[in-house]
Formats: C-alpha cells, structure tokens, sequence
C-alpha cells in the first residue's frame, strides 16, 4: 500500500469518525433514580433535569432544577478544560479525540 493511498484512507476514516461524532452530539440520553430525571445530550450538556417529589413545592422544585443543571454543566466544562489543557499537545490536528 503507497502512502497516498494510506492518507485516503485515513482521511476518509477522520470523515467517518467526524460523522459518528455529530450523530452522538445530537442524540439525547435520559439517566433516572427514584425522583430524578435527567436528559443530557451527546456533548454531556444537561438539556433537562425532572425532579419529582411532594415534600416539595412546585417553585421549589423547578428552582432546584435549574440550579442542579447549571452547577452540573459547569462542571462538566470544567472537565472538558482540564482535558484540553492537559491533553491538548497530544491532540493537535485531531478533533474531537477527547
């Protein structure tokens, strides 16, 4: 196999994984546990968060929501900047590795 054939290859690989990816980042996953509900999409962004409960207040509750959703996607970005950081010199010139 000649080297040009390999980087046909391996760009048309780089396509396919690039392809797979996007398909992920727009699929929607729902976790659950007893009152809790919460729907995150392929990019670990919290899209929603369902709590139920009848100790608490409907006002409670959706203020809890929207607290629990947005500490949680500020962690989760945290992550994703720590993994940059620290694996970025590794990754340059392939997105979407981490």
């Amino acid at each position: 196999m000649n080297i040009q054939a390999m980087m046909k290859q391996a760009q048309k690989l780089q396509k396919e994984m690039t392809d797979t990816k996007n398909k992920i980042d727009n699929m929607e996953f729902v976790g659950k546990s007893s009152a809790v509900t919460v729907t995150v999409n392929g990019k670990k962004q919290i899209l929603n968060v369902k709590i139920t409960g009848e100790e608490f207040s409907n006002e409670d509750i959706e203020m809890l929501e929207d607290m629990v959703m947005v500490a949680v996607n500020d962690a989760m970005k945290q992550v994703d900047q720590e993994i940059e950081n620290k694996m970025g010199k590794y990754t340059q010139g392939m997105p979407g590795l981490f």
